[in-house]
């Protein structure tokens, strides 16, 4: 039975009741999030500034053994360079780069030779560009004391958190709202299971739930091949029949309406690959909480994806649970 597809006259009210539900959450939490993981990013800055002396000793070695501080040093520079940028001032390859800050590590491929000539090129150019507004010992040939590093670090951190403020956000977000499904849940007599335990959602037991769970799905027609696709949250409704499928939910927030339009196709192809899988029975629904328009609304209800909203988080009861 559907819930809140097929009443797009309560659409509009909830729309606005989610986008001042997604608001409150924001101002009260949004800020404390970003400021952890920027006193996070600024330690991890400081071990940056640390191991190449205060950005005086850039040299292929430090590179080639800490590639995960290229991103810190990109921002140290002044304008601060994006990764395509760095590749095309530097000279350099394009996979080396991206190996580096992607993959934490130097192409294997890569002689040793070719690799020391290229990391030479990046250091060079770090240190020409070094913003010496924020490493003023540059400039002033003096070593900096605590405070001017610790400075430097923050001030580099935040050029590393706003480069990234939304998945910040976006992360914080996810977790307060499986956060509430797993308050909710556990509320109604529901067991959680933990991942890593080993779940699978066709083994699960009536009156338990799992978070994070991965699904098989078949793709093609003539060629067929099986893909893991990773569903938020799976729900065994308490009253479940034997070989019954759990209930799988979508955890989804947005914080402007823009991005919405973009990811309303993500939904639509997940479900499609379930019921090409698992038949038409599949039950899939939506968690949604922030900027979710009437467009994103009738595209979902048209795919037969129904949803419940956060600020009426009692609408799951309805879904069976």
């Amino acid at each position: 039975m559907a819930v809140n597809l097929d009443k797009p006259a309560l659409w509009k009210a909830d729309i606005a009741a989610s986008v001042d539900f997604y608001n409150n959450w924001f101002i009260k939490f949004a800020p404390k999030a970003y400021r952890d993981t920027r006193a996070e990013t600024t330690k991890s800055v400081e071990l940056a500034l640390e191991r190449t002396a205060n950005l005086t000793k850039i040299s292929p070695l430090i590179l080639a053994e800490t590639p995960s501080i290229l991103p810190t040093l990109r921002m140290s520079t002044a304008p601060p360079l994006a990764r395509d940028r760095l590749i095309g001032l530097a000279g350099v390859s394009p996979g080396l780069v991206r190996s580096m800050e992607l993959k934490d590590r130097v192409p294997s491929s890569m002689s040793k030779g070719m690799l020391e000539r290229e990391l030479t090129k990046v250091g060079k150019l770090i240190v020409r560009l070094a913003d010496r507004d924020i490493f003023p010992w540059l400039g002033d040939k003096r070593d900096p004391t605590r405070s001017d590093t610790h400075r430097a670090a923050t001030v580099v951190a935040d050029r590393l958190c706003g480069a990234v403020a939304d998945p910040i956000i976006r992360n914080a977000q996810e977790e307060r709202q499986l956060a509430a499904i797993k308050r909710w849940l556990r509320q109604h007599n529901y067991k959680f299971t933990p991942s890593g335990s080993g779940l699978k959602f066709d083994q699960m037991e009536p009156g338990t739930f799992g978070f994070r769970v991965i699904v098989p799905v078949q793709l093609g027609h003539d060629t067929i091949k099986q893909v893991n696709i990773p569903v938020d949250v799976a729900i065994m409704p308490q009253g479940a029949e034997p070989n019954s499928l759990p209930l799988f939910v979508e955890a989804k927030s947005a914080g402007d309406f823009t991005n919405t339009n973009k990811r309303r196709k993500e939904e639509a192809q997940k479900i499609a690959q379930l019921r090409a899988t698992y038949g038409d029975e599949v039950s899939f629904i939506l968690f949604l909480c922030g900027y979710f328009n009437s467009g994103y609304l009738g595209y979902e209800a048209a795919e037969g994806i129904d949803w419940a909203w956060e600020h009426r988080i009692d609408d799951l009861e309805k879904f069976g649970l």
